[in-house]
């Protein structure tokens, strides 16, 4: 796969990657754990809000036209909601992830896909970007917080097994040893997986103190393109 191919496969991954399943439709009687993915629905559209204002049970409520009790009986807290937010993100990004390892057999092509999903994924999900940045877990338990850079280390993690195959790739280009020892070049994977992932939470970042203004996606293929060259 070329690498024009490759980017197009990234954000054609990443467009799979919706906010969750839809709000229940006006008068007919929610399905059993539809009402739940509707609160999370709404919880995510208000985390797009450009102010990134804390978001209360009782706004919630409102915005639902429910009661705070109503919200309880689907969730024993908001810390609860949140982990339903979490765990949205991590399925469909390891889902997007692994896709990616099994389609694209070269390493910084993997590496580069990802990295280009990640801010798709961002780009398409503005309220996601507020929880991937913990910026939405600010005061909230500890725990989400705990998960979401445990989430972050796989995701380095796989970054960096895929530049380990890119190395890999070289030293037998320049007809070294696998391990290294006898190539020239000079590419530590760890060091630049933990680069690449720094740079897409950068962007994140950017994203979301823009007020969602600026992409995060905005002149990304060329600046990855220099991270892994």
């Amino acid at each position: 796969m070329q690498p024009t191919e490759t980017r197009d496969a990234a954000v054609a991954a990443s467009a799979a990657a919706e906010s969750p399943d839809a709000a229940p439709r006006r008068g007919s009687r929610p399905k059993p754990g539809e009402r739940r993915v509707h609160i999370l629905q709404t919880l995510a559209s208000m985390l797009e809000a450009p102010r990134g204002e804390k978001i209360t049970t009782a706004a919630l409520a409102a915005r639902l036209n429910v009661s705070e009790a109503a919200l309880y009986r689907h969730f024993a807290s908001k810390a609860q909601m949140f982990e339903g937010l979490i765990d949205f993100i991590e399925q469909t990004l390891f889902q997007l992830i692994n896709q990616i390892v099994a389609k694209e057999p070269s390493g910084a092509l993997q590496a580069r896909a990802i990295a280009l999903m990640l801010l798709q994924f961002s780009a398409k999900n503005a309220g996601m970007t507020r929880v991937l940045t913990c910026e939405a877990l600010v005061g909230e338990h500890e725990r989400l917080a705990e998960r979401m850079n445990q989430m972050l280390d796989r995701i380095e993690a796989t970054l960096r097994q895929c530049l380990r195959v890119s190395l890999a790739e070289q030293v037998q280009a320049e007809g070294g040893t696998v391990d290294g020892r006898v190539s020239k070049t000079s590419y530590d994977p760890a060091v630049r997986a933990n680069l690449l992932l720094r740079y897409v939470i950068g962007s994140w970042h950017r994203y979301a103190q823009s007020g969602f203004q600026r992409s995060p996606g905005e002149h990304a293929d060329e600046q990855i393109r220099v991270i892994l060259q």
